[in-house]
């Protein structure tokens, strides 16, 4: 009786952590095998930086 309520939910716990970290292991070896991408969001704030560099040089130009 008390071994399947904490099984069931220890078990999920479980299942949720071994999930996390087999996809952090295929990462990173996507990354050693070179298929490394930059996320989305750090190019968006390099474009975002460099439009705001050249709008700040023409005005202040």
């Amino acid at each position: 009786m008390m071994s399947s309520q904490p099984g069931g939910s220890g078990s999920e716990k479980q299942s949720w952590t071994e999930r996390r970290r087999q996809k952090i292991r295929a990462e990173i070896e996507r990354n050693r095998r070179g298929e490394y991408t930059v996320p989305t969001w750090v190019l968006a704030l390099a474009l975002a930086a460099i439009v705001l560099a050249w709008a700040a040089l023409v005005i202040l130009a």
